[in-house]
């Protein structure tokens, strides 16, 4: 990760602790007395940070006053099980022992490979996806995703020489993007990609899903009052203590760097947002971000930022990449018909459309 990448995230994640901290307010009178519901103890938050995990920054916060130990021992869970999916996850890198997705992307066009459990069932999901959204959340997308990550890559050492992939490349590589190719034997537990020039990318997938696994993990533990933070990707578990939950703010897409369009009381949820100003680069003036659009194979265009409220965050994670490529009408279709998601979508004209669940998330007053 860049220094100033870094830096950046790490001052957008102590103000996103600043706002989850947030205290409620106080219960009107007319509705219960001081005397007949006593105001619950303050609990200071305990929390942790991870740096290894899907070049980003985590954290593991516990609001529900865990002793010391107990905090240590659940975290460290939690890191333990993002470890594990950060390393099955990676497609740049190998590890000893470990048959993970840059394996199979190297042996792309060759024989299935015995993989992981865990793998097996990721790639499942995964076609789930796809065909619940109607193949935009593919994650055979890899060999169109490369050539824009190498020129991203190159823009930042290079921002005089930056340039983007010539179409023919883009139109070639469209051609390895089947999700046939991913062939899976959940049986024999193997897997295999059917086409040399074809690869996986689990950007818009990996985060959200290794973040629910670790949610399940504390729920089966009995844990409550907990917040994971995954690389801006937000789940929490249960509720504060004192049942007023969490606030989190939604970035201004126009103002990125200091400026938030709305700010949302949360609970039992998971919070993900996909926009145009985190991954990107210029060329001649033209800002060419990470989120690409299979249709046209550029970085999608219809808006500035989307964001997704549901409880699963491998399902959060999923729409709001999916959901960005899609028009507002078809968007909104589609989650209606999966149920329990709420939506904003900000505009590149900053236009902001929402459905209504998500409206009733919002708390004010906006910050600034």
């Amino acid at each position: 990760m860049r220094p100033l990448q870094l830096f950046r995230r790490l001052c957008a994640a102590a103000l996103l602790l600043s706002l989850l901290t947030l205290s409620s307010c106080a219960a009107p009178a007319a509705q219960e007395s001081a005397a007949e519901t006593p105001m619950p103890q303050k609990i200071e938050p305990k929390g942790k940070v991870y740096y290894s995990y899907f070049d980003t920054v985590s954290y593991v916060y516990d609001y529900a006053g865990d002793s010391a130990e107990r905090f240590d021992e659940r975290s460290a869970e939690v890191s333990h099980i993002l470890s594990g999916y950060h390393q099955l996850f990676d497609i740049y890198h190998e590890y000893s022992g470990v048959v993970n997705l840059c394996t199979l992307n190297r042996a792309a066009g060759g024989e299935a490979l015995a993989i992981d459990g865990r793998l097996v069932d990721f790639l499942l999901y995964a076609k789930e996806m796809y065909e619940l959204t109607g193949g935009e959340m593919n994650v055979m997308l890899g060999a169109v995703l490369r050539p824009w990550h190498d020129c991203r890559e190159a823009a930042a050492s290079d921002p005089a020489g930056a340039s983007i992939p010539d179409e023919e490349t883009l139109r070639e590589a469209a051609r390895h993007t089947g999700i046939e190719l991913l062939e899976i034997d959940a049986e024999r537990g193997t897997a295999r990609i059917a086409d040399s020039e074809a690869s996986i990318d689990v950007g818009a997938l990996g985060k959200g899903y290794a973040a629910e696994r670790a949610a399940e993990f504390l729920e089966r533990d009995g844990a409550q009052g907990y917040v994971l933070n995954i690389g801006g990707n937000i789940r929490c578990i249960g509720d504060r203590p004192d049942g007023s939950g969490w606030v989190t703010a939604i970035r201004d897409p126009d103002r990125a760097a200091e400026g938030y369009a709305c700010s949302l009381r949360i609970r039992d949820t998971a919070c993900v947002t996909s926009g145009v100003y985190e991954r990107y680069f210029t060329v001649g003036g033209v800002r060419y971000h990470h989120i690409i659009d299979k249709d046209t194979l550029y970085p999608a265009a219809y808006y500035a930022s989307l964001t997704v409220v549901t409880r699963d965050s491998a399902l959060a994670d999923a729409l709001s990449t999916a959901l960005f490529c899609m028009p507002y009408e078809d968007g909104a279709k589609l989650a209606q018909s999966i149920g329990g998601v709420e939506l904003l979508w900000i505009f590149p004209d900053g236009e902001q459309r929402s459905t209504p669940g998500f409206a009733e998330l919002i708390e004010e007053p906006t910050p600034s």
